[in-house]
């Protein structure tokens, strides 16, 4: 879970200040990723590995990855698919299957790995569970993308209440690399005042602004994002950060809380001050559970509701 967000009177006080970067106008660091492939490339089959080299656990889930001497004194089991999950997301971290590309069919993968297409299909049946691959009957299985409309759902919860979905438009207000402050370092795993990229925009749906929100990016994996970029990409923030700068949202933790409305971010939705919104801070991470993104949003809810699914 992430840290409790600084309290309404003080959320939105300028805490950073701004700081020169050589590399501002340098390119995203992983725009020059060519395209994934969905071949099958070769891989060291499961059943030619000494015991250790199937138990060193990995970042995310906590599942033992495969093909990869351990160096745990005490090895802990994993089941065979959990295994075979931790080797396809690899893959999907590495890039060798890019959002969007098809990945090799479940027989394939069978034979790439040395074990059952059974095996490979529960790893996969996880995977699609987990958002990260989405099955598509008669065409095979793809990698997940943030340009999809239900990936681009799953992120933004906010609806009307007629329940009407509207397309949304985003005007960004600021774009900036800043010294990041002590709270929003600690949330990015990053040392104290290393560059980040500090990002406020406000979204509406063909009328007035419902959501202000004030966004922190790690500035080593975002050079090269401006102002000029983020205003002419026609599309999510989420979409443009996975094609061009290589990162992909995997999952977030949210707080959400009842606040008023201070009297700047009350003049950019125009809501009186004091009108009571609903405040989200929101940690994302990306591959290896590694946090990439902290989000800090107001939201008018007198015609519009968050809605969550639990299952």
């Amino acid at each position: 879970m992430i840290a409790t967000p600084p309290n309404s009177q003080n959320a939105l006080a300028a805490s950073a200040a701004p700081v020169t970067d050589d590399h501002t106008d340098a390119p995203g660091p992983s725009s020059a990723v060519p395209q994934g492939t969905a071949s099958a490339s070769p891989a060291t089959r499961l059943d030619t590995l000494p015991p250790s080299a199937l138990t060193q656990t990995a970042a995310q889930g906590g599942a033992p990855v495969a093909g990869i001497a351990s160096t745990a004194a005490s090895p802990t089991f994993s089941p065979l698919y959990r295994q075979i999950k931790a080797l396809i997301t690899q893959s999907l971290e590495s890039g060798e299957w890019r959002p969007g590309d098809v990945i090799p069919s479940e027989v394939d993968l069978a034979g790439r790995y040395g074990v059952s297409q059974g095996t490979v299909r529960k790893a996969i049946d996880e995977l699609a569970a987990d958002n990260l691959l989405i099955r598509r009957q008669g065409k095979g299985t793809f990698v997940a993308t943030h340009h999809e409309d239900r990936v681009q759902v799953r992120f933004l919860r906010l609806l009307p209440d007629d329940g009407e979905m509207r397309p949304h438009v985003s005007d960004v207000l600021e774009c900036r690399r800043v010294r990041a402050p002590a709270d929003i370092a600690r949330q990015l795993d990053l040392k104290p005042a290393e560059p980040v990229v500090q990002i406020k925009r406000v979204l509406r749906f063909e009328g007035p602004p419902v959501v202000f929100d004030e966004i922190w990016l790690p500035g080593a994996m975002f050079r090269g994002l401006t102002m000029e970029r983020l205003a002419g990409y026609k599309g999510p923030f989420y979409a443009m950060f996975e094609t061009e700068f290589g990162t992909r949202m995997i999952r977030a933790s949210e707080k959400v809380r009842a606040v008023a409305a201070q009297a700047q971010v009350a003049a950019l939705l125009g809501v009186k001050e004091g009108e009571p919104l609903l405040s989200v801070a929101r940690l994302s991470y990306t591959y290896g559970d590694r946090p990439v993104e902290v989000r800090r949003g107001y939201y008018v809810t007198s015609h519009y509701h968050y809605q969550n699914d639990l299952s």
